[in-house]
């Protein structure tokens, strides 16, 4: 099959060099755990590199935007239109991640994967699966020939992070709409009835735009329900890969969006490559489940960043059982939340590495 390659194994951590980051830290110059989770994200990524003393200087970050169908339904605060002007702003350097990409000194790329009526446009890379996705109210989202394009936008762009030896990928999104999309799945994928429970804000609904777009979830979801998939998509235990690869592939065409297939298959694409991934925010996360159900190990090359401001995320962190590193009540997206985070790994790292154990230090343990 052409989808295939998702569930080949990911590369395995190396827990030789786990250990010996693990043992360093037991004799560094402090009490052992006194720096919390800067001590597991060192740890993490010696496993990751296979380094008992990693590094972080090449992050990638590579944005993928496309435009929702359902926008029709009037789930945005903003209008349609305003993915394509972003996707400028991006290019121009005036948006939140074009701003911390540079400070940082990042590699960013924005894959433009179906943003409607966009027309090739200077540094965005064109791979589209479709001009938006259809109104997933009405029908599905795209054809099994356009989620397969938007897989391999996702696929490439981590190709690509490994060819510039990239140390640390960072999926980001544009989509005007993209939450409701996000939502659904993720009701789906949570075994979660009621839609009120994870929709949100998204560009800044009030209270009644918020219920709205609820509604408009619940109907989405009952189409899906029709499907012949949704009542085993939770029972993984009961299928083999192939069969998890298939519903997952069919949640996705149902009612996804191209952008976020595009992550799952860039988030797949990295763990096989043995790429750590930082996972942004709301968007990104209901990928990540996607990504986890078509291949679960993938969850070991995932590091999630922040806890998304907008309502639901803090369910699906808890679902996935992981916590996310900061909550600055952010809900941006275009990986922003992921951006922030970059600093407090690299200080991490820095201690791990640079600390005087207690015998360099001549002070008694």
């Amino acid at each position: 099959m052409i989808f295939d390659w998702m569930i080949d194994p990911v590369t395995s951590l190396n827990e030789v060099a786990q250990h010996q980051a693990e043992q360093r830290q037991m004799l560094l110059t402090k009490p052992i755990g006194s720096l919390g989770v800067l001590e597991h994200l060192a740890i993490q990524f010696a496993a990751w590199q296979g380094e008992s003393k990693p590094m972080l200087e090449r992050v990638h970050i590579s944005i993928f935007a496309a435009d929702h169908g359902v926008a029709e339904e009037g789930v945005s605060a903003f209008p349609q239109v305003v993915t394509a002007e972003m996707v400028k702003n991006f290019v121009r350097g005036g948006a939140a991640i074009s701003v911390l990409a540079q400070y940082h000194q990042a590699t960013l790329e924005i894959i433009d994967v179906g943003v409607k009526d966009f027309p090739s446009f200077v540094n965005v890379i064109r791979a589209r699966a479709g001009n938006a996705t259809n109104n997933i109210v009405q029908k599905n989202a795209m054809t099994e020939g356009q989620l397969q394009l938007a897989l391999q936008a996702g696929k490439q762009a981590a190709d690509r992070a490994k060819d510039k030896s990239t140390q640390l990928f960072i999926g980001g999104e544009m989509g005007i709409a993209n939450t409701t999309s996000a939502t659904a799945i993720a009701c789906v994928l949570l075994n979660i009835t009621d839609a009120a429970a994870l929709t949100g804000a998204g560009t800044g609904l009030d209270k009644a735009g918020i219920q709205h777009k609820s509604r408009v979830i619940t109907t989405i979801l009952a189409r899906y329900n029709k499907a012949r998939y949704h009542k085993k998509i939770m029972q993984q235990q009961t299928f083999n890969d192939n069969q998890r690869l298939e519903m997952s592939l069919k949640l996705l065409c149902i009612i996804g969006g191209f952008e976020i297939a595009a992550l799952v298959a860039a988030f797949i694409r990295c763990a096989q490559l043995g790429m750590p991934i930082l996972v942004d925010g709301f968007i990104t996360t209901a990928a990540a489940l996607v990504a986890i159900k078509i291949n679960n190990n993938v969850k070991q090359w995932l590091l999630f960043s922040h806890c998304s401001a907008e309502s639901g995320h803090a369910k699906m962190l808890l679902a996935l059982g992981t916590k996310s590193l900061i909550d600055f009540e952010m809900r941006l997206g275009e990986a922003s939340g992921a951006a922030m985070v970059i600093p407090l790994i690299k200080q991490a790292l820095v201690l791990h590495n640079n600390m005087a154990t207690f015998a360099e230090a001549e002070v008694s343990k």
